[in-house]
């Protein structure tokens, strides 16, 4: 009986050990399919997920009812996307590479199209602190429905916007993109998918950041963050490192590519992940922050 019980400790180690056992409790749920490539996953305090299509111009929504409709025709060609603590929808609109905020009635109001003298290159993705500070990333990607062959400005940078002021944080990446910040706004984490990195700032109190290192070797599309501080990085499926930099979990997703995720739901405890043409849920055994 002591040594059935000593190997039955075993294996419990073993799963709690695991990092698939810490952070999911079930298996992909395909929520639709009929797009083309999705992107930009956010959720408002309900829970309701806002994502985009980019191709077809669009911002759907998945609603807690899990219902599924169109919340936006002639969405600005969005990208990344934030919920603010307002319920306003920050949008990455690189149609005319401008910095948009959404009301739910669908009101619209530019708030930056570029820096200084200059367009933006693209803004992609955007992270909103709990003190109102509005972060993205500005890679070059070329669009079929510019008009541009190149940029305007060499440097792909990192940004921030407040008060109708956009200030140039960080122009050392080859390609800037995911990015997402910790819900007591001191830290903030950026992907330069270009280089296969992922960094973390330290946010001061003025929102500037300081202390710059190097948190994963791996890039990312999107990214988000969970309770406990674990950090969800997009590419080839989901990889998930804890607030170490340890990695702790892959999940794989029957795609080519997983462009972005978000927790969602009531109880913020499903991770809705956007991945070309389809997007999927995924119930969690560790629950996203408001």
């Amino acid at each position: 009986m002591a040594l059935r019980h000593y190997f039955l400790l075993l294996a419990a180690l073993a799963v709690t050990q695991s990092g698939l056992a810490q952070v999911t409790s079930d298996t992909l749920r395909l929520v639709g399919d009929q797009f083309s490539f999705t992107e930009g996953p956010a959720a408002d305090r309900a829970g309701n997920v806002f994502f985009t299509d980019q191709p077809n111009n669009r911002i759907w929504k998945y609603g807690i009812d899990s219902n599924l409709s169109v919340f936006m025709e002639n969405a600005g060609r969005s990208n990344g996307l934030y919920v603010d603590r307002e319920g306003f929808l920050i949008a990455c609109a690189d149609e005319h590479n401008e910095l948009w905020r959404i009301g739910m009635d669908e009101s619209l109001e530019k708030l930056a199209t570029g820096y200084r003298d200059s367009v933006f290159n693209g803004p992609n993705d955007v992270w909103v602190s709990p003190a109102g500070l509005i972060y993205f990333t500005d890679p070059y990607y070329q669009r079929d429905y510019w008009e541009r062959t190149a940029p305007d400005m060499q440097a792909q940078a990192l940004y921030v916007y407040h008060k109708g002021q956009v200030k140039r944080l960080d122009d050392a990446f080859k390609q800037p993109n995911g990015i997402i910040g910790t819900p007591d706004g001191k830290f903030l984490y950026v992907a330069d998918i270009g280089d296969s990195k992922i960094y973390r700032y330290r946010i001061r109190r003025d929102g500037s950041l300081s202390d710059k290192r190097l948190f994963a070797p791996q890039g990312s599309d999107g990214m988000t963050i969970d309770e406990q501080g674990n950090i969800y990085l997009t590419g080839k499926g989901v990889t998930v490192y804890d607030s170490d930099g340890n990695q702790i979990d892959h999940i794989p997703v029957p795609s080519g590519w997983t462009a972005n995720v978000c927790f969602g739901g009531p109880e913020r405890d499903f991770l809705f992940i956007t991945a070309r043409d389809k997007v999927f849920t995924l119930k969690m055994n560790v629950k996203g922050v408001k």
